[in-house]
């Protein structure tokens, strides 16, 4: 129920400011009915120099003077009449605001003309100019059809103004792109460089850098990680889920870890997500049956930022390398064979999905023992040195066992014959890779103090701003890593990378 001070009553109930508040567009006088949307908003007193003032305005537009009749169409398109000034009405900014759009008519056109070095010289020769002509004392350039005769927008104040008035206000330009606003001034105004300027207002809008779909490819060119020297060298590791439907067995996340270079790969249900869950897999399923690896490549997850999983490392020597944050690619071997488990995991359950940890470790054997589409062998035979026999397959009933004294040789030399073929694999692949996702794709030329903004990681609403800032880059860590720290909240900096970051163009200046 309303309260009895929201109900408080007033003399005149049709001038309750709270029901009549108007606003006045600091942009141009066409916008007044969509005022509301407008960032630059001058609230007004509700008093009767309203209608006053409206009607005042209306005596001066028709006591303006008028164009020939060859020119109504173009005289519609312009603003016309100026804004209130009443000082009863309105509170004024200051003239020096930047920001602000100063109204202006066919009246204020000629005159900034006429103080026009340019426009002078050009109407002193305009018989010699077949693009011009001269009517009631403006001048006008000619177009190709089907676009009209428009005046000439002497160099100043005025043509920034315009630019603000078709692409940044809500009726006359509403933030479209380029080919539109441009289209949208020639059929009204000229000037030598309004496409360049027009260009350039567009990319140095924040408004549409913030909400504007990035259509592009993504900035950033492919820097794959080269593959280690050896097997069990580099390997990644990652949690996955949380998995629904739970498990009959109450497991809801699939910790998995893959080598980089064999792509051999061991998996596990677990119930949770844990530092401890980590260390255990890492330490019975790992280390005891495979040996100790030389460097594992984790996210940033506080499973693996844990001082339970650092010290693990630390004890036995293993070198933790974390992927940049909120950038899964750096991750990628882990990442692709999750997506890989999660179709074949789909296909062995049953209708309810509740035994997909029981089908999870024939899922992993036969990735196991199945050829890799980059390294060309099966992992299970460069993690091993041999083939796998399949629980299928047709075993000879008579079995010989051979002793070869220089069997320890033949497969030392076997392992590196497959290391080798990979590693070249590997690089082929990833070459061919780089290749087709460089094309048509450049690096931003970022360093330290530029502004940029920075995509928001989740938008939930389909008006949310799809890049947040403006932050400045304060260190760059990498070639395509930077740490960004915002402008006004000076607590908050974020490790982003190339791929998420949008370039502040600054504005230029028409005046």
């Amino acid at each position: 129920m309303a309260d009895y001070l929201s109900r408080s009553p007033v003399e005149i109930a049709e001038e309750d400011i709270e029901e009549r508040t108007q606003y006045e567009s600091a942009s141009t006088q066409t916008d007044l009915s969509f005022s509301s949307l407008n960032n630059n908003l001058i609230p007004l007193k509700i008093t009767t120099a309203v209608t006053r003032a409206q009607a005042k305005l209306q005596q001066q537009a028709m006591a303006t003077p008028s164009i020939k009749p060859t020119d109504e169409k173009i005289n519609e398109l312009i603003p016309q009449g100026k804004a209130a000034t009443d000082d009863e009405m309105v509170i004024k900014q200051p003239d020096d605001n930047p920001n602000k759009i100063i109204p202006f008519n066919m009246d204020d056109l000629r005159k900034y003309q006429e103080a026009d070095k340019t426009i002078q010289e050009i109407k002193k020769n305009i018989k010699n100019k077949k693009h011009y002509i001269i009517e009631d004392g403006i001048l006008f350039r000619t177009q190709q059809l089907p676009l009209p005769p428009v005046p000439y927008v002497p160099a100043g104040r005025t043509r920034a103004d315009i630019l603000k008035i078709y692409h940044d206000t809500p009726a006359n330009g509403a933030h479209f792109g380029r080919d539109k606003t441009t289209r949208k001034i020639q059929e009204r105004y000229y000037w030598p460089t309004m496409i360049a300027d027009t260009r350039n207002h567009i990319n140095s809008c924040l408004p549409c850098a913030q909400n504007n779909y990035r259509r592009q490819k993504l900035p950033g060119k492919l820097k794959p990680i080269p593959p280690p020297e050896g097997i069990w060298k580099l390997l990644s590791m990652d949690f996955h889920g949380p998995i629904t439907p739970t498990s009959k067995h109450g497991n809801r996340y699939i910790i998995s870890l893959t080598d980089v270079l064999s792509k051999f790969v061991i998996t596990k249900a677990v119930r949770d997500c844990s530092a401890t869950t980590a260390v255990k897999f890492l330490t019975n399923d790992v280390i005891l049956k495979y040996g100790t690896p030389t460097c594992i490549l984790t996210d940033n997850g506080t499973h693996f930022t844990s001082q339970v999983t650092n010290k693990l490392f630390e004890n036995l020597g293993v070198t933790h390398l974390y992927s940049t944050v909120y950038h899964p690619q750096t991750n990628g071997q882990i990442e692709r064979f999750n997506a890989t488990m999660d179709g074949k995991i789909a296909a062995l359950c049953n209708e309810r999905c509740t035994n997909w940890d029981e089908v999870l470790q024939f899922v992993t054997f036969n990735y196991n023992t199945s050829i890799h589409a980059t390294t060309r062998q099966t992992p299970f035979e460069m993690m091993h040195g041999r083939q796998a026999a399949l629980p299928f397959d047709q075993q000879h009933e008579i079995i010989s066992l051979t002793q070869d004294p220089e069997h320890s040789r033949k497969i030392r030399t076997y392992l590196e014959k497959l290391v080798n073929e990979a590693r070249n694999n590997i690089i082929k692949n990833q070459q061919q890779y780089k290749a087709r996702y460089d094309l048509h794709r450049q690096d931003l030329l970022l360093k330290v103090n530029d502004l940029v903004l920075i995509k928001t990681r989740n938008v939930r609403n389909k008006f949310d701003i799809r890049y947040e800032g403006p932050f400045k880059i304060i260190k760059q860590l990498g070639h395509k890593t930077f740490i960004v720290q915002h402008v006004k909240k000076l607590t908050l900096t974020r490790q982003v990378t190339m791929d998420v970051i949008v370039p502040l163009v600054e504005r230029w200046n028409l005046i």
